[in-house]
Order: structure tokens, then C-alpha cells, then sequence
């Protein structure tokens, strides 16, 4: 039984009693030569970065209310799926990431809960919180810490959404600003979709929820600002109706849904010519690649890893962590998430560009290195821009 994804290593070692001496290991790194150094960051905080593994630790902050696909499965059930996310943090960015399911849904207690939390930690990484609370959660607990709040379902997919979408559109021939996405899902990945589309100049963007297409003025289900900005910023022409009536014509499906089989070989072949369809919930999606292909789509993609075209926030989130531990970076804005995106669209060349390989691996090693130079000028640039 393995009984686990992670443990504990030390970075240091203290060695046997026969070993030790009166300047041994175990005096300086407890009593009584720790003494000083906790002394000293009580007279300092920013030394914490410095003497202990503040500088590299992230917390990963769940109540299990939305865990994947699967819902409301509590935070025990979460375990497993954050432990998973600890390992990939450490394999891919080195990341101490520490799985904290908690055992309240209170909006309040969990905030409460991660200011308490915050002198351990470098970073925190909000995940598998149900929306719209966690849109909210996230909006003040980036306000009120003073280290960086990284929300991976709303920021790490939308990054990826839009690195995959970039790359799609130059096989199939289209722009940004001339095509039709349909959203399905207007929970946190559906907001950071179409937040970070609009940004990179997608002008006709159409969210759907359980009741259809969201449009200005509609009462019925807009139940958060949030939603309502949708809204507000998006479907141009004010349609309405049910995502089979609103995906007839349109270039792009990105859905986020959590519900297998959400669309059909039929809707599919509703849509535009070389139809894009990104069916992202785990672990059922919304349509399946052979059932989308069949039906005519011309890109098909996933969440998961045994289909081709993984478009997972696996493949960006632990990057985005490194690059903030390392710049000490409190926010991402919404052009440094599309910089970030596009970055990450260029690593797969011209040359090694297919319908079948559109964004890179999880386990591509450019990728850390591609988003920590992008973050650095970017927030140059918005430096550069403050002082002027």
C-alpha cells in the first residue's frame, strides 16, 4: 500500500550521538544556536526568507467543495488530488508544497484561516474551492497578504486555455479578433477563460451556465458581481438560449463545465468550418476527442493525459509558483497572465506545430525558464510604467 504521495526530507543532517561534538549540527540548527536566528527574524520578517524555508514553501488551500469533476466530495476525499499537485509541484518546479484541506465552507474562516497561515509561506494556492465563493476569497486574500494568492483553476487554466487557442487558431488559419468562443461553465475556469481571452483581443465571447447562454439584463441565475460581469463584458449580440442554440456557427468550445458529455457529435457539427473544441473537465469531458474528430472538429483537446493535446494548468502551475517564490511577486495582472500564455504558445515552434500537438508537455523543462523570463519583463514594464 503506498499510504501517500509525499513526505518530509531534511536538508540537513545531525548524525548519530557517538558523532556529535560541542559544535555539532543539532546545536546550531536547534538549542541552542537557533535561538539567534529566531531572535533575529522576530526583529526582522523579511530574514525568514533568508534562514528558514519560508522562501520556498506553498500552501495548497482546499474545503473539497469542487474537486475536479467530481464536486462536493469534502476535504478528506481532496487529499488525494492535492497530494498529487504537492508531487508535480516538487518534480517540475521544486516546490514544498504543503496539502492543507480544510474542514469548513465558511467564506470568513477560510480567509481567516490562510492570513493565519501566511507567515510559513511564500505563496499560497487556492484550488478546489467552489465558485463564485472562491472568487471572492481570492480577491481578498490577494489584497490583504503580503505574498502572492495564486488561484490555479481560474488563473493556471486560463493561461493554458490561451497558449493552446493561440496555437490552434495559426494551424487552422484564424485570428483572435474574428472568431466565436463559446465558454461552457461560468465557474472559476469559465471567468478566467473569458477574462483572459477578452485581454488577448477575442472580441465575440459567449459564456454558458446550466441555464444557457449568460447575456446583459438576464436576472434568472446571475447570482454574483462576478457572473454578472460576464454579462456585462461579453456576447456582443445579446444572444440567449441553450448552449446548442448558441454553439451553432461559432469557431470555438472550451468546456468547463464539470459534466460529461455536455455537447454531441451534432452540436459539434453545428459549429463553424475547422471547428476548435476543447472538452478540459477531468475526469469525463464533455465530448470525447474520437466522438468530437468523427463529427468533423479539426482540434481537439483535453485535460487529460492519455488523449493528445493535454490542456491541464499541470502544465503551468508549478512555473507560475517558481516564478513568484523567486521574483517575490504579490499579483499577476491580467496582461501578465496573457503574456504568459502566449510565452508558453511559443515554445512549440513551426516546425513541431500539429493538430495533435498544439502546447507543450507537462515535463517540458523550457517551460519554468520561459515563464520566470516572461514574469521579469512584464513586471519591468509595469515598472517602467509607474515611473513615468
Amino acid at each position: 500500500m503506498l499510504r501517500g504521495k509525499i513526505e518530509i526530507h531534511n536538508r540537513v543532517s545531525i548524525g548519530s550521538s557517538s558523532e556529535r561534538n560541542e559544535n555539532d549540527t543539532l546545536g546550531l540548527i536547534y538549542t541552542p544556536g537557533v535561538a539567534f536566528v529566531a531572535k533575529q527574524i522576530s526583529l526582522d520578517k523579511k530574514l525568514a526568507y533568508d534562514y528558514t524555508s519560508k522562501w520556498n514553501n506553498v500552501a495548497i488551500v482546499c474545503d473539497g467543495t469542487r474537486v475536479l469533476g467530481l464536486g462536493d466530495i469534502g476535504p478528506e476525499g481532496a487529499i488525494p488530488v492535492m497530494e498529487g499537485k504537492s508531487v508535480l509541484f516538487k518534480v517540475l518546479g521544486d516546490i514544498n508544497a504543503f496539502p492543507l484541506c480544510i474542514d469548513t465552507q465558511d467564506k470568513e474562516e477560510i480567509i481567516k484561516f490562510v492570513k493565519a497561515i501566511q507567515p510559513v509561506f511564500g505563496a499560497v494556492n487556492i484550488e478546489d474551492i467552489e465558485s463564485p465563493k472562491v472568487l471572492e476569497i481570492v480577491e481578498r486574500l490577494q489584497k490583504d497578504l503580503s505574498i502572492p494568492v495564486f488561484h490555479d483553476d481560474q488563473h493556471g487554466t486560463a493561461i493554458i486555455a490561451l497558449a493552446a487557442l493561440l496555437n490552434s487558431l495559426r494551424l487552422v488559419k484564424k485570428s483572435m479578433d474574428s472568431i466565436r468562443v463559446v465558454i461552457g461553465g461560468a465557474g472559476s475556469a469559465g471567468y478566467g477563460i473569458f477574462r483572459i481571452l477578452k485581454e488577448a483581443g477575442c472580441r465575440n465571447i459567449i459564456v454558458t451556465d446550466s441555464m444557457g447562454a449568460i447575456y446583459e439584463n438576464r436576472v434568472k441565475g446571475i447570482n454574483s458581481r462576478f457572473k454578472k460581469e460576464i454579462a456585462d463584458k461579453t456576447n456582443p449580440m445579446n444572444l440567449s438560449g441553450s448552449l446548442n442554440d448558441v454553439l451553432k456557427g461559432a469557431d470555438v468550445f472550451i468546456g468547463v463545465s464539470g459534466k460529461a458529455r455536455l455537447i454531441d457529435k451534432e452540436m459539434v457539427q453545428s459549429m463553424n468550418s475547422s471547428p476548435i473544441v476543447f472538452a478540459l473537465s477531468n475526469p469525463d469531458p464533455e465530448i470525447f476527442p474520437s466522438d468530437a474528430l468523427e463529427a468533423g472538429a479539426s482540434i481537439v483537446a483535453t485535460g487529460r493525459s492519455d488523449f493528445a493535446n493535454q490542456v491541464n494548468n499541470a502544465v503551468v502551475f508549478p512555473a507560475i509558483l517558481r516564478s513568484l517564490l523567486d521574483l517575490r511577486v504579490k499579483t499577476l495582472s491580467e496582461d501578465m497572465l496573457v503574456s504568459v500564455g502566449t510565452a508558453i504558445a511559443g515554445i512549440v515552434d513551426t516546425k513541431h506545430l500539429k493538430y495533435d500537438y498544439i502546447i507543450p508537455k507537462v515535463d517540458d523543462p523550457r517551460i519554468i525558464h520561459i515563464v520566470t523570463d516572461t514574469l521579469k519583463n512584464a513586471i519591468q514594464i509595469h515598472l517602467d510604467k509607474k515611473m513615468q
